[in-house]
């Protein structure tokens, strides 16, 4: 058995335990939800809806199943019994204590809704993601990121450098890969396997489970690139409609994670198509096929695969901090930027930004490099938010493999990914 590892999210859990009477721990299938509650509520009696047994009683007699399962009390998979919330919410509205009900679920965004309906105001919503190369390296550092020098003088403190980032980025971080004597395409085998016999099949009515498994294999090999709905379905066989439901089904199961562009009415010229992430990249790794670190490092995939890594990183240690990052993290493509030509006609060309980060009407841009270093022109698409009259532009970096931070001019770094 694996010694537990600890949690940058705890501190927050038992935060919530205090201040509300409900704690739910969402996040993909393997995260280590029940494994968290478990270790932090040892006295907490344990009931799982994974036994069909418990599900069928929880479903047909609620009210005697509650009165057998008095709070304090951890409800496991929950999203079996959607029906439960309305007893559990009556629960805790007879009852003046905190820390009643520990609910853990692999549905994150099903759940939310479940629980903004029954439950608002009562329950603490938790997104516990994957092991983040903080949590892997043991490091106690818990700031949210952001590319400004504040931050990266105080993780100058325990910023450690990885031996191998491609052997990390192969295996992923659910806990179970953390064990170096798990085999890889096993657990991904059976992850996949019960992820499609299990939360497939509960959030719709998919029939044909191949298609759905060739649809998977399609998305992770677009991760990192602008999510095209026409071109997945002639892949895949099906219409548009039905992949925009699926690629629904990904994200509210946590695995693909749906990038929104940035918009603002000051760009004009702005490409409105999302992009598609993995959030975990041992899993799309075996989905793609890339069998070893080394292959996976030297193929076409890799700089693709940095991206979904280091982006991942970033929303990690928003969510760690019990953050919901989806409304203030974006993209930027399209025709803002300005180029003058010789014979003193304008013209327009195509700029990115890879990932922007907003706090308090300040916008940050990253530029992700999968290179050793990195140069100032890399970043010439920031000024683009220049354009902005309500934002104020904040200190922008190149994310790269550089060996340490530094600065590639005014108001712009490079920072080492494992700096995140």
């Amino acid at each position: 058995m694996m010694e537990y590892v600890r949690r940058a999210i705890e501190d927050i859990v038992k935060r919530s335990q205090k201040t509300f009477k409900c704690v739910l721990i969402t996040g993909a299938r393997q995260t280590g939800k029940s494994t968290l509650l478990r270790h932090l509520y040892p006295g907490v009696k344990e009931v799982s809806f994974d036994d069909p047994f418990i599900e069928e009683q929880a479903k047909n007699n609620p009210e005697m199943f509650m009165s057998l399962n008095e709070p304090p009390v951890f409800f496991d998979e929950i999203q079996y019994v959607p029906s439960l919330f309305r007893y559990i919410k009556r629960s805790c509205d007879n009852n003046d204590r905190k820390g009643l009900f520990y609910i853990s679920g692999s549905q994150p965004f099903k759940l939310m809704d479940l629980v903004s309906d029954s439950l608002a105001g009562r329950a603490a919503i938790i997104e516990l993601p994957p092991f983040s190369l903080r949590e892997i390296l043991t490091s106690r550092f818990d700031k949210p990121f952001l590319p400004t020098m504040e931050y990266v003088k105080e993780r100058n403190k325990d910023a450690v450098k990885p031996g191998n980032i491609w052997s990390i980025i192969h295996r992923g971080g659910y806990p179970e890969m953390q064990d170096p004597d798990m085999d890889w395409a096993m657990f991904f085998s059976s992850y996949v396997k019960t992820y499609l016999e299990k939360d497939v099949r509960e959030l719709t009515a998919v029939q044909d489970l191949d298609a759905f498994r060739r649809f998977m294999v399609a998305c992770a090999a677009r991760t990192g690139q602008m999510l095209n709905y026409s071109n997945l379905a002639d892949e895949v066989g099906k219409d548009a409609n039905t992949i925009k439901s699926w690629i629904s089904v990904l994200e509210a199961s946590g695995i693909v994670y749906i990038l929104e562009p940035f918009s603002n009415s000051a760009l004009k010229r702005v490409i409105k198509t999302p992009k598609l992430y993995f959030r975990d990249t041992g899993l799309a790794a075996y989905l793609t096929r890339w069998l070893t670190p080394e292959t996976l490092a030297l193929g076409a995939m890799s700089g693709a695969f940095f991206e979904t890594f280091v982006i991942s990183e970033i929303l990690k240690s928003y969510s760690n901090r019990g953050l919901d990052y989806r409304y203030f993290v974006s993209y930027y493509r399209g025709k803002d930027k300005k180029r003058i030509k010789k014979d003193g006609k304008e013209i327009h060309e195509e700029a990115e930004i890879d990932f922007i980060i907003e706090q308090e009407g300040v916008l940050y841009p990253i530029e992700i490099k999968q290179s050793d270093s990195a140069t100032a022109d890399m970043t010439s698409a920031f000024q683009i938010l220049d354009k902005i009259p309500e934002k104020k532009r904040g200190t922008g970096a190149v994310i790269c493999m550089c060996s340490m931070p530094g600065a590639l001019r005014e108001n712009v770094l490079q920072i080492p990914y494992w700096y995140i």
